[in-house]
C-alpha cells in the first residue's frame, strides 16, 4: 500500500478493471493506512469499514471508480444507516434513512465510502475543530490547522489515506483546506452538483458540492460521473458539452488573467501568499497568457454585510431544523460559542433583511459578470496567511465572535465566489519556508469549469506536484 499511496483514484480504478488488484485488497490496505494515519490525525470520524468490505467483496461494479476508496464529509452527504453529525453533539445520533442524490452518483460512480471525515461545528468556520470531535491536524505540520470546513477531507487525501474525497463549499471550504493541505480543490459552479433531496440549494446558493483530490484528472472525472440536474433542483447550471475529462489535453489558449491582491481596507495579505501569487503570475507569463493587474470594483463592505446576513440567518435556520428533528429547544449550552453568537445574530435579522441582503448579492453579480467579459480567469491568493496555529479562532462565551471576525481576516477571498456562483479553484503551486502548502485562487466564468480545468491541466504539467508527500502520510 505505500506504492499504491502514490497512485491517484483514476490510477487506481485502472488497476481494478485490469484485475491488477483486488477491490477487497485495496480497501483492506486503505484501512490499513488509515487505522496508522489518522490516530495522528484525527481526519476520519465514524469509519464505515464493515459496509465498505462488504461492497468490496460484492459484485465488481461498472463504473469509472470501481473499487476505489473514497471518504464523505460529515456534512450534507447522508449514506444510508450511517450517523451524519454536522459537526455537533445535538445530532451525535442521527441517522439518515436515505441517500443524499450525490452519494447515490458516488456509488454508482464506483466508489467505496470507508467512512465520513471531520469537520468545524455546522461547517461554520475556516478550521476543523469542532468540540464533539476534536481538532484535525494538519499533515504537513499537526500544530497548523487543516483549514475548514472539508479540513478532514482534505488531511485524508493530503496524507494519502484515500485518493479523494467529498467536501462542500459555501464560503471557500473545499479551496481553503486544498490550500492548507497542498491539494486541488474545485467549487463547480452553482448547481452543477444536485443538493437533493434534502434540499434545493442552500444559504440562497452559495453552497457547492465536489471533491478534494491531489491530481487535476481526478477532479474533472469525478466532476463528469457527479454533474447534472436532478428532477425537482430549483436551477441548474448552463449546460456542459464536453466532458471535463476531454478538456485536460486541450490547449487553454492564451487567456487574458486578472491578478488582483486586494484583501480590502482593514486587513493585508503575508508575504508568503504574496509570494505564491507572483511566482504563479511568472509562470503564467511564461506560458503565454496575458497578465492584466486589476481588481473587481466593489463594495466590500456591502458585500461583507450581505455575506453575513445569509450565512448568520443560515446558523439560526440550521439550528432551528435540529431543534425541529430532535424535539429540544436551542440552548446555548450544547453549542460552541460562536456558533451560538451566529445562531443569535441570524434570528436578530428581519425578513427584509434577509431579502435586501440577497438583492445586494444579485447586483453585484451582474457586476462581476460583467468584469469576466473582459477577461478570462481572475487570479488571487486563496487566504490571506499560511496555514495558522490551530485554536487561532476560538471564541469565549464572552466574545463569541471573536472567530468569525477571526475568520474574516484569513479568509478575505474566497467567499465571494460563493456569493456569484462562479467556479473556481485553489491550485497547489506554492510550499514557504516552512515547508507549508499554499494554493493560488483562479475563479472562471459562471459555467465555465472548462477553462479552469484546461488552465489547471496546464500548470500542473509545468509545476507538478504529485509527488510531494507531507511528513505524515
Amino acid at each position: 500500500m505505500e506504492d499504491l499511496s502514490y497512485f491517484d483514484a483514476t490510477a487506481l480504478a485502472e488497476l481494478v478493471k485490469r484485475r491488477e488488484i483486488k477491490a477487497i485488497e485495496l480497501i483492506d490496505a486503505t484501512i490499513g493506512r488509515i487505522e496508522t494515519l489518522n490516530p495522528k490525525l484525527n481526519a476520519v470520524i465514524t469509519p464505515m469499514y464493515e459496509e465498505a468490505r462488504k461492497k468490496a467483496l460484492g459484485p465488481s461494479g461498472t463504473g469509472p471508480f470501481a473499487g476505489v476508496p473514497f471518504l464523505l464529509k460529515d456534512l450534507l452527504a447522508s449514506y444510508k444507516g450511517v450517523r451524519m453529525t454536522f459537526g455537533t453533539k445535538n445530532l451525535s445520533d442521527f441517522i439518515p434513512d436515505h441517500d443524499s442524490e450525490l452519494v447515490t452518483r458516488y456509488k454508482k460512480a464506483g466508489f467505496i465510502v470507508l467512512g465520513k471525515t471531520n469537520i468545524p461545528e455546522l461547517g461554520l468556520l475556516p478550521t476543523t475543530e469542532p468540540d464533539i470531535f476534536g481538532p484535525c491536524k494538519n499533515p504537513w505540520d499537526v500544530t497548523k490547522t487543516t483549514g475548514g470546513s472539508s479540513g478532514g477531507s482534505a488531511a485524508a487525501v493530503a496524507s494519502r489515506m484515500v485518493p479523494a474525497a467529498h467536501g462542500n463549499d459555501g464560503g471557500g471550504s473545499i479551496r481553503i483546506p486544498a490550500s492548507c493541505c497542498g491539494l486541488f480543490g474545485l467549487k463547480p459552479t452553482r448547481g452543477r452538483n444536485p443538493l437533493g433531496p434534502d434540499f434545493g440549494d442552500l444559504l440562497n446558493g452559495f453552497v457547492a458540492e465536489h471533491v478534494l483530490t491531489r491530481s487535476v484528472r481526478d477532479s474533472a472525472a469525478i466532476l463528469d460521473a457527479t454533474k447534472g440536474f436532478q428532477v425537482g433542483d430549483p436551477y441548474c447550471a448552463p449546460y456542459a458539452p464536453n466532458r471535463y475529462s476531454d478538456e485536460l489535453e486541450k490547449d487553454p489558449g492564451k487567456l487574458r488573467i486578472a491578478v488582483s491582491t486586494d484583501p480590502g481596507e482593514g486587513s493585508s495579505v503575508s508575504e508568503d501568499c504574496l509570494e505564491a501569487v507572483n511566482n504563479s503570475v511568472k509562470l503564467l507569463a511564461d506560458l503565454g497568457h496575458d497578465i492584466i493587474e486589476v481588481s473587481p470594483d466593489l463594495d466590500r463592505d456591502l458585500i461583507t454585510w450581505a455575506f453575513t446576513v445569509i450565512w448568520a440567518s443560515g446558523c439560526a435556520s440550521t439550528i432551528n431544523a435540529i431543534s425541529s428533528l430532535t424535539g429540544r429547544k436551542p440552548s446555548h449550552d450544547e453549542y460552541e460559542p460562536v456558533t451560538w453568537g451566529l445562531y443569535e445574530m441570524g434570528n436578530g435579522f428581519k425578513a427584509s433583511d434577509y431579502l435586501h441582503a440577497v438583492q445586494v448579492i444579485q447586483r453585484i453579480s451582474r457586476s462581476i459578470g460583467q468584469f469576466f467579459v473582459e477577461y478570462d480567469v481572475l487570479l488571487t491568493p486563496v487566504l490571506a496567511e499560511a496555514p495558522v496555529t490551530l485554536g487561532s479562532f476560538d471564541s469565549t462565551s464572552d466574545d463569541p465572535l471573536r472567530g468569525w471576525r477571526r475568520a474574516g481576516e484569513f479568509v478575505p477571498f474566497t467567499p465571494l465566489c460563493n456569493a456569484t456562483g462562479q467556479p473556481a479553484m485553489s491550485v497547489p503551486l506554492f510550499w514557504n519556508a516552512e515547508g507549508l502548502p499554499i494554493g493560488v485562487h483562479f475563479v472562471g466564468r459562471f459555467g465555465d469549469e472548462a477553462t479552469l480545468f484546461r488552465l489547471a491541466s496546464q500548470l500542473e504539467k509545468a509545476k507538478p506536484w504529485k509527488d510531494r508527500k507531507p511528513p505524515i502520510s
